[in-house]
């Protein structure tokens, strides 16, 4: 049996690793091992829970700020990686925790698997720290496993050798269909349905989010009918500014973050999403769910050319023209609904999990013929 270690700290990354965790569990030949890295308190811990799994080794968070956070955490991680012979290191995506587990697991020599390899902006400015990190880790990885052919060619034209790339599609669209299933979700409202808003990224704090607010409010005002929820994060900088310009519209619901089982939800039952997050440009399309996305550019460029989302950026008149071009053209409207998701069909762990049992098992035997 091979020991792999599963390195995750935050919701996304629980999201997106778990149906992968359920199928090396269930593969045969794969031990796998959830570490969790304390990034993320409450929210991972419901995560966790929503998707069945009990972390084999849960570290103590060193510090509130990401230094803090960050100097602990490598610490305690080598400890664990020096605690036995691991196979691979899986790490997902582009947070501090993603670092940390490549990072160490590079130090000690244990191959790393990174899952969603290949996003780029290459504006280490947007998305910040995610670009930096997300680079950083295609330095050192052995397996990278791509969403798209978009993300593997990013990975080619950094010169990451083409047998080190496999495009897999998205895992997210696999937790997705895991979800919906185990807990029978479906759309539970007739007619439009809502609009629904995420906006936490760091790079717009400050006016770009007071901009977003407005163009909410007008749209709002304009359209009573229109039911907009707003979970709000729990950041001051974020949710003081969302509740001062939103907090007096009756239309418009602001509510504490949802779990993953309520997002689902909220998805299906919406009319649009519009949000400056990563994860829900790649799960509105699997609900035929339009996307705005609240940013001037996104390492998610296929939604954009497939169709199912559009770039409306942060500024208040250019979110308020697109939302009213949809309420008013229903063609363009549908178009954007029957896109498609260009993410994956929900095979995507099993295409990891395939491909890493070949590998580890070459590795093996190479090392006792050595």
């Amino acid at each position: 049996m091979q020991d792999i270690l599963i390195v995750s700290g935050t919701r996304p990354e629980i999201i997106k690793l778990a149906p992968l965790y359920h199928c090396l569990r269930t593969s045969g030949w794969a031990r796998p091992h959830w570490l969790h890295t304390g990034q993320h308190g409450e929210m991972a811990r419901q995560m966790l829970a929503c998707f069945d799994i009990l972390p084999d080794i849960t570290l103590e968070r060193g510090g509130d700020g990401l230094c803090e956070f960050s100097t602990c955490c490598r610490g305690l991680l080598d400890n664990v990686l020096a605690d036995r012979a691991w196979s691979l290191v899986l790490v997902q995506g582009d947070t501090e925790s993603t670092f940390l587990g490549a990072i160490c697991a590079f130090y000690r020599r244990v191959p790393v698997a990174h899952i969603e390899a290949g996003l780029r902006t290459y504006d280490l400015r947007r998305p910040f720290p995610e670009e930096g990190l997300r680079q950083m880790v295609s330095r050192i990885a052995s397996f990278h496993f791509a969403p798209t052919e978009r993300s593997a060619l990013a990975l080619r034209r950094e010169a990451i050798p083409e047998e080190r790339i496999t495009v897999t599609g998205n895992t997210v669209i696999d937790a997705q269909q895991w979800i919906v299933r185990r807990h029978r979700l479906r759309r539970r409202v007739e007619g439009r349905g809502h609009l629904l808003v995420t906006a936490h990224r760091r790079e717009n704090w400050g006016n770009d989010l007071r901009e977003i607010c407005y163009a909410i409010a007008e749209v709002a005002s304009r359209h009573a009918e229109l039911e907009v929820l707003f979970p709000v994060h729990l950041n001051p900088v974020v949710s003081q500014p969302v509740h001062a310009i939103l907090g007096g519209l009756s239309n418009v619901h602001l509510r504490p973050p949802l779990d993953y089982l309520q997002m689902q939800q909220a998805l299906l039952d919406a009319w649009l999403v519009l949000t400056d997050s990563g994860g829900l440009q790649e799960e509105a399309p699997t609900f035929g769910v339009p996307l705005l996305v609240l940013r001037t550019e996104t390492e998610r460029p296929e939604a954009i050319e497939a169709g199912c989302a559009r770039l409306a950026g942060t500024r208040r008149a250019s979110i308020v023209q697109q939302i009213e071009a949809l309420w008013s053209d229903t063609d363009a409207y549908n178009a954007m609904a029957h896109a498609g998701n260009p993410f994956g069909n929900g095979t995507a762990s099993v295409r990891v999990t395939d491909l890493l049992r070949g590998a580890l098992a070459g590795n093996e035997r190479r090392r006792e013929a050595s």
